[in-house]
């Protein structure tokens, strides 16, 4: 039987005879993802053709992977039986990157052991230590003296039911001792993001009128910590998509987004795990007639794709993992490297378009919006309407005499955008003015008045 096929972790060798290309191999795999297997007596294809296995062996193998690996490793070495064929299998791994082999560094490309150039293990280099000074855990200018209390209790309280964290707010220095937030009264600037009363972050929003960045019909700017951004940028969207809402004569109505909000939260919580936070770009809510747009300032991990985390074949690689950490304890994360096939499944369920962008200095989730507005007419008035456009409607049946201007007044929004939600509400026939623009009132049609 043929035991899979070689791939950018795993390796076969024939005879041990290849024991210097099989350590190369080992090298290239564990610079490129941190460990995978290595079997002698298996040919190429994946057939087994057994090898000859003695104390001596394994002594061999043991000795070549200890003198000519470096830094050093310390693989599982074992003797397996594959089809009554006795064959070896090394199972290896290294968080010490980058790896040499009888002092030269390789990478794996396929199934390829393939040396790397001076520029290439340079820039390799580089990445190393620029992940291991990871900007959350480096310490802030804020001090405890910074923190709001009301975020840090609320957080607490939210990792407590969510059962990640087992102690309760006692004092702010406390609390942030035993979440390894705070040296010497100076906040790791992950405390001071999560935390701090004074904003240190924004999220730029904004609705186009086409398809392209030229007509805005709203822009705003808020600041807040992570967890509050998150929430306003939620609610914008939320506020500014298309709802199906089902009106059967009940005091009970049924909802539903055009795109799934429970995939739009995952994508907003990746946003700020995985952003730039040395970048000076915000976080961006970008709204069009046909797609909303989650942008971070955030490059994806090199040499990988979106792909290989929504096939699950790859581990979460986390730019901010102490931010991570902490989003996990608050259950704001459900699981690392799960967020990209989460949002696709939510999509998938409801069948909507999701896009992931790789950009130049960003990362983009880009979902795609129904071009559907009014169906399944039997069950009431089903219509496609926005959270503002829903509030317009319901004080309109209240009291049909008010004025764009007091309906801003009421909902908190400019009179300009009240008239946008009309002439929309108008266009689907859900919104009739009728007699004189100073003495006539609004009809509200919908399917229970």
């Amino acid at each position: 039987m043929k035991i899979g096929k070689e791939s950018e972790k795993l390796e076969f060798k024939k005879t041990t005879s290849e024991l210097k290309a099989g350590v190369i191999s080992m090298v290239a795999i564990l610079n490129k993802h941190g460990g995978g297997e290595l079997y002698f007596g298996i040919r190429n294809d994946g057939t087994p053709a057994g090898q000859m296995v003695s104390d001596k062996t394994l002594r061999d193998i043991s000795q070549a992977v200890s003198n000519h690996i470096e830094p050093q490793i310390f693989p599982e070495i074992t003797e397996v039986a594959i089809d009554d064929k006795p064959c070896i299998c090394i199972e290896f791994s290294g968080d010490d990157a980058p790896y040499f082999a009888y002092g030269r560094a390789y990478v794996r490309v396929a199934d390829e052991d393939k040396v790397m150039s001076p520029a290439e293990l340079e820039e390799f280099i580089l990445r190393k230590n620029a992940s291991r000074d990871a900007w959350d855990g480096s310490l802030s200018d804020k001090s405890v003296g910074d923190i709001s209390q009301e975020a840090l209790q609320k957080y607490l309280e939210c990792a407590n039911q969510a059962g990640r964290i087992d102690f309760s707010y006692t004092t702010e220095a406390d609390a942030l001792n035993r979440l390894c937030l705070n040296e010497d009264g100076k906040l790791k600037n992950v405390g001071a993001v999560l935390f701090c009363g004074n904003p240190l972050l924004e999220v730029q929003m904004a609705i186009f009128a086409t398809t392209e960045r030229l007509t805005f019909n709203d822009i705003k700017r808020e600041g807040g910590n992570v967890l509050q951004l998150v929430e306003i940028a939620e609610k914008y969207i939320r506020s500014n998509i298309r709802w199906r809402v089902v009106l059967d004569g009940s005091l009970q109505r049924k909802e539903i987004p055009e795109i799934p909000m429970n995939a739009v939260r995952e994508a907003l919580v990746n946003s700020y795990c995985h952003r730039d936070f040395k970048s000076s770009q915000n976080n961006e809510i970008t709204i069009y007639s046909n797609r909303v747009e989650i942008y971070n300032p955030g490059k994806f991990p090199d040499g990988l794709t979106p792909q290989n985390f929504i096939e699950g074949s790859e581990r979460s690689v986390k730019r901010n993992p102490l931010l991570a950490q902490l989003m996990y304890y608050s259950k704001d994360i459900e699981s690392f490297g799960t967020g990209l096939r989460r949002i696709t499944a939510a999509c998938e369920s409801t069948s909507v378009k999701v896009e992931f962008q790789m950009l130049k200095n960003g990362f983009a989730v880009v979902f795609y919006r129904s071009d559907e507005i009014c169906t399944d007419a039997d069950v009431g008035a089903n219509v496609g309407v926005n959270e503002t456009q829903q509030k317009m409607l319901e004080l309109l049946k209240e009291n049909p005499h008010l004025t764009a201007a007091q309906l801003g007044e009421r909902i908190g929004i400019t009179k300009r955008r009240i008239e946008s939600n009309m002439t929309s509400l108008k266009k689907a026939g859900l919104l009739e003015r009728i007699g004189s623009d100073k003495t006539g009132y609004w009809l509200v049609k919908l399917g229970d008045s």
